[in-house]
């Protein structure tokens, strides 16, 4: 079996493996069974909760590179026409997670049996789908006694075809919030509605609200999302509501919007308890920063693409897109790029099916930039 093969069936082990935010325990097994068996003269192993820092010492090092691979999985039970589907029900690598892991050992293989001249970090991060595993893992004495002078991730991109690098200068992602809202009435019987506090009626007022936050509280040049994903609430057809809840998203391009909304729904939700004489309390939950490309690092990185007779650079545009990998950019140089894996379904769908021949692309790719910088 040759290089590519292999990683290619490594993919789908880690394909069959999904695992939620700080539950990846098979996942990180495999890894470490994987990274063990490499060459060891260069290399230096390390655990973080169910995360792995690999460094590779270099031969005459000016300063560490870091590259970064997410490994968790999504809550979603998958649907594509693989023989290698997930074998944990309800769990699936709906967000390319299992290529980047992949594509993270290719780099490691070859760095590992040629030493590189600066040091390198590889980081296996657990929980970027959440609650959010890079801001503690910076924390972590791990990387704070490896800490690196520079960083680079990938994302996988369905919409481009394979072969396709696409980045920019400057912001690329946006800022994110999670959006837990319950509500708090008071049950009844269906036929008496006077005596009770219906939270279906309140939290259904409640979301049509939020929809117009966007449309009539935000500057038409500026951008936001408030989407609701789920509604709960009730138990029987017969009965009224005492608790509803309301879960969905927030995703902004500028701090100070992600600030403004929130202040929004907190108003309409102070509005809903007076309305319905009910609690509304509000969490947040995870909340990732926004993914800012250094202007210089990213420019490098672009210019060595644009060189590259087998792949083709698109400056693309910033993206309502989540990632983590922003709390990294906030602390160290850097960059993230979109790796073009052309899936007719995109990203946490069910079906989504990226075609494999990325891997080489990216491996190769990610080698001859890191090779570069020597």
């Amino acid at each position: 079996m040759n290089a590519t093969d292999s990683l290619r069936e490594m993919r789908k082990q880690l394909h069959r493996i999904p695992e939620l935010g700080f539950q990846e325990f098979k996942t990180q097994a495999r890894l470490l069974e994987y990274i063990q068996k490499l060459p060891q003269a260069y290399l230096e192993i390390k655990t973080w909760k169910t995360g792995i820092f690999v460094k590779v010492a270099g031969s005459e090092p000016q300063k560490t590179i870091a590259y970064r691979a997410d490994i968790d999985g999504l809550p979603i039970e998958e649907a594509t026409t693989y023989d290698f589907r997930s074998e944990h029900p309800g769990k699936m690598h709906a967000c390319g997670h299992d290529l980047h892991m992949t594509i993270a050992l290719g780099i490691l293989t070859h760095f590992a049996n040629n030493q590189p001249k600066n040091t390198l970090l590889f980081i296996f991060q657990p929980a970027e789908e959440g609650p959010g595993g890079a801001k503690p893992m910076l924390e972590s004495e791990e990387i704070k006694t490896w800490w690196p002078d520079e960083i680079m991730a990938l994302h996988i991109a369905p919409e481009h075809p394979v072969g396709t690098i696409a980045t920019k200068e400057g912001l690329l992602f946006a800022n994110t919030s999670e959006l837990f809202i319950d509500l708090k009435g008071k049950g009844g019987h269906a036929a008496y509605p006077h005596t009770a506090n219906d939270m279906v009626v309140a939290a259904s007022h409640l979301v049509t609200q939020m929809q117009t936050i966007v449309s009539r509280n935000m500057d038409p040049l500026d951008s936001g999302v408030v989407t609701i994903g789920v509604i709960k609430g009730g138990t029987k057809q017969n009965i009224i509501a005492e608790n509803a809840r309301i879960e969905g998203t927030i995703r902004t391009l500028s701090i100070e919007s992600m600030k403004k909304i929130k202040s929004r729904i907190e108003a309409l939700a102070t509005g809903i308890e007076q309305g319905f004489e009910c609690k509304v309390s509000i969490d947040y939950g995870s909340n990732y920063c926004q993914v800012y490309n250094e202007k210089t690092r990213v420019r490098d990185f672009m210019k060595f693409t644009e060189e590259q007779s087998n792949v083709t650079l698109v400056e693309c545009k910033e993206a309502m897109t989540g990632e983590d990998f922003g709390y990294f950019l906030e602390r160290i140089p850097g960059f993230m790029f979109w790796l073009g894996v052309g899936s007719p379904y995109g990203l946490h769908d069910a079906r989504l099916e990226p075609d494999d021949r990325a891997i080489d692309v990216a491996v190769q790719h990610v080698i001859q930039y890191i090779t570069s910088m020597d």
